[in-house]
């Protein structure tokens, strides 16, 4: 098995409904996100993936259009919180989840959509948000408890 990961940017804004300190006021980050993935090296000659894991192409075409892309440049909030009332026509991409929209809560929501999106053979090990060059979530996937059989 060989873990392969890339390396994606976004700018977002947020505000935490109910939070007790300054990010409760709508403010900004410059997020980096990494997607690391697992699989078996494909061992095909002649075949134009032969020698890798995932096209790291492929892998952008995953994580770039539904996350990136979604978000770079957006105000994410709670769906319940009073920021949510505020005339927001001004901004073009606007996102109210049904979610605290902390880097712990994005990171689990990714890691989800991520998972489903992997072709067979390819699982997803770990991703990490960081909101700031200090502060980070990270989802691993040997921390995710195991369905009972």
């Amino acid at each position: 098995m060989i873990r392969i990961t890339k390396e994606f940017k976004f700018e977002m804004a947020h505000a935490l409904h109910g939070y007790d300190g300054l990010c409760a006021n709508i403010h900004g980050h410059s997020y980096r996100l990494w997607v690391t993935v697992k699989g078996k090296v494909k061992e095909e000659l002649g075949h134009p993936k032969n020698g890798m894991v995932m096209d790291f192409g492929d892998l952008k075409k995953v994580v770039k259009p539904n996350i990136v892309d979604k978000f770079d440049h957006a105000l994410v909030l709670n769906a319940n919180s009073p920021h949510a009332d505020i005339n927001l026509e001004a901004f073009d991409k606007v996102y109210h989840l049904d979610y605290q929209p902390t880097s712990e809560n994005l990171v689990i929501d990714f890691a989800n959509y991520i998972k489903a999106q992997l072709p067979d053979g390819v699982s997803l090990v770990k991703v990490v948000l960081s909101e700031t060059a200090t502060s980070f979530a990270e989802w691993n996937e040997d921390d995710v408890p195991s369905p009972n059989i």
